[in-house]
């Protein structure tokens, strides 16, 4: 039977995940769906993301690829892995590719969404995907002043964790943003790929720079510097969503992978309260 590598866009809740690659005594994304493929091909077959999520991060569209030799069609797969699947992870579509694609490598981007939420009451309901900081006001537009820089080719030392196995800290940076929706502040950070642990990092200095605690320039200068040492504290992990992986021509339509995480727009200065 014909070996057909099949390609998937997956969605998941990184909050009971240890991240998604493989590891010894750990509930991770990579296994879930390795041991519902195991199950349906009858040996053991392994998946590759394009990219390595962390501890309790989530994803609106990752990408990921397989082979398979199996009469199931590429495009049933999605419906096949879901019936199997626990509540936590769903395939959004899968669909077949050339066997020189590769989910990794064959992509040109990726893009992060960090959330922070900044009222003062707690909510339940976004506490999952944000990162409650009410601790002092947070200026949109200084942490965009601060992004702008980051914008091109550099060496992100400052923001690369220890352990990874990546040989240098070079990175494309496409596209950094950050905007505000009532107490919702959304950054958002496209790059021909992630350090490991960057975003989190990148995210606990910002910080520093919305409060006024550091000016932009200082921000710039740590980086550019590679002064990691100053660099003391990552952002949560909920906060932090896997938006989406981009691909010179796509196996999938748009509505499948652009844009799939839901934006909070809650914006109590304009809600109508009960007198």
């Amino acid at each position: 039977m014909l070996t057909q590598r099949i390609a998937l866009v997956i969605q998941y809740l990184g909050t009971h995940f240890h991240g998604w690659q493989r590891q010894p005594n750990q509930r991770t994304v990579q296994e879930e769906i390795e041991i519902v493929l195991a199950g349906v091909l009858n040996q053991p077959t392994r998946v590759i993301a394009a990219g390595r999520t962390d501890t309790g991060v989530h994803a609106a569209a990752q990408v990921a690829h397989f082979e398979a030799s199996s009469p199931i069609p590429p495009e049933r797969w999605a419906g096949v892995l879901n019936s199997r699947l626990p509540n936590d992870i769903l395939i959004r579509a899968s669909a077949a590719v050339d066997s020189q694609w590769h989910a990794r490598f064959s992509a040109v981007s990726r893009r992060y969404r960090y959330i922070l939420y900044t009222d003062k009451q707690p909510n339940l309901f976004v506490r999952p995907f944000s990162w409650h900081y009410y601790y002092a006001p947070l200026n949109e537009s200084l942490i965009q002043e601060a992004l702008n820089p980051l914008v091109g080719h550099h060496h992100l030392a400052a923001f690369h964790r220890a352990g990874s196995q990546r040989q240098h800290s070079w990175v494309e940076v496409q596209e950094a943003k950050c905007d505000r929706q009532g107490p919702f502040v959304q950054i958002e950070v496209q790059a021909n790929g992630f350090l490991y642990g960057m975003m989190r990092l990148l995210v606990g200095l910002l910080v520093e720079v919305g409060t006024s605690e550091r000016d932009p320039s200082s921000f710039k200068d740590l980086w550019v510097n590679e002064r990691r040492s100053e660099v003391k504290y990552a952002a949560p992990a909920q906060g932090l969503c896997l938006l989406r992986v981009a691909y010179p021509e796509s196996p999938f339509p748009p509505d499948i992978w652009w844009d799939t995480m839901p934006e909070f727009v809650l914006s109590p200065s304009v809600m109508k309260l009960p007198s």
